[in-house]
């Protein structure tokens, strides 16, 4: 039977390590989750206003996001501001500050896309049983724009997880840098340490991002 490289795994504190990145890479991802979602509600409902400037602004906004990829944008917050402002941003906060900007552009595209799939019929009957504009989005339009947004903002979530893995380009020791740092260790003493290593790094984004899949294709069956 061939050496697969999983014996690397058990030879110090290896796993601990290992254990120890992935938990950076989750602290980030947490950290950029709890901040953007927020924002992200803010900045969906911003863009269905009539204010053109403000839609203008936001879509501006979120084009610009969307054309930059992560990775440049690790680039240049991390590198480009310390030149520019003389900031010293660790990798982390600079981690945080990207997947921040990149979750909040996407979750307030969702909270848009879901407010504007609300039909025209349902504030016409809102306003037939005399409910007011408030009472309108909070028993009607509200309930409606939940249940249309959960299920697609728990696959950002899962999204800005997995996404985490590109900070080790500016030197955060996360998950992936330390298998790197393992294997590199172990390299003459078992060739073969790459498989084992990130196969068991695949198995811990799993183990982490497939409960929160599940839940939502839960929730999107339930409220189907």
């Amino acid at each position: 039977m061939p050496n697969l490289g999983f014996e690397v795994l058990f030879k110090g504190k290896n796993m601990l390590r290992l254990l120890g990145g992935l938990g950076v890479a989750a602290k980030i991802s947490l950290i950029s989750i709890l901040i953007s979602i927020p924002l992200g509600i803010l900045m969906g409902a911003l863009m269905t206003s009539k204010n053109r400037a403000i839609q203008a602004v936001l879509r501006a906004y979120l084009e610009f996001i969307r054309i930059m990829p992560q990775l440049v944008l690790l680039f240049i917050v991390y590198f480009g501001t310390t030149r520019m402002f003389g900031w010293n941003l660790s990798g982390e906060l600079s981690s945080v500050i990207v997947f921040v900007l990149w979750g909040t552009a996407e979750m307030g595209d969702l909270v848009r896309g879901a407010i504007v799939s609300i039909p025209k019929h349902q504030y016409e009957s809102a306003a037939a049983l005399g409910l007011g504009k408030v009472q309108t989005q909070r028993y009607i339009i509200l309930p409606q724009t939940v249940r249309r947004l959960v299920p697609l903002s728990i696959n950002l979530v899962t999204r800005m997880i997995k996404t985490t893995s590109l900070v080790i380009m500016i030197g955060v020791v996360e998950v992936q840098k330390v298998a790197q740092q393992i294997i590199e260790a172990n390299r003459s003493s078992s060739p073969n340490a790459a498989f084992g290593v990130y196969l068991t790094v695949f198995f811990m984004y799993f183990i982490v991002c497939w409960p929160i899949s599940l839940l939502a294709r839960y929730l999107e069956k339930r409220w189907r």
